[in-house]
């Protein structure tokens, strides 16, 4: 018997999260339609710039050589 219950709670998060991202699907649509930037999506993560100190050579690409 639990593995019925199992089965309909999996059921159950599933129909959530299809829900869920149907939601965010009509956001992202009405937003686009208005006008306004999409908010972004809390899963990217933001890799900040690097950069070189003073006085260390970059790495540079010459096709030529």
């Amino acid at each position: 018997m639990a593995i019925t219950f199992q089965k309909r709670q999996k059921e159950m998060k599933r129909l959530e999260k299809q829900r869920a991202k149907a939601e965010r699907r009509a956001q992202k649509k009405l937003a686009i339609r208005d006008g306004v930037a999409p908010e972004q999506d809390t899963n990217e993560i933001e890799y900040p710039e690097l950069e070189t100190p003073p006085g260390t050579p970059g790495i540079e690409f010459d096709p030529q050589n």
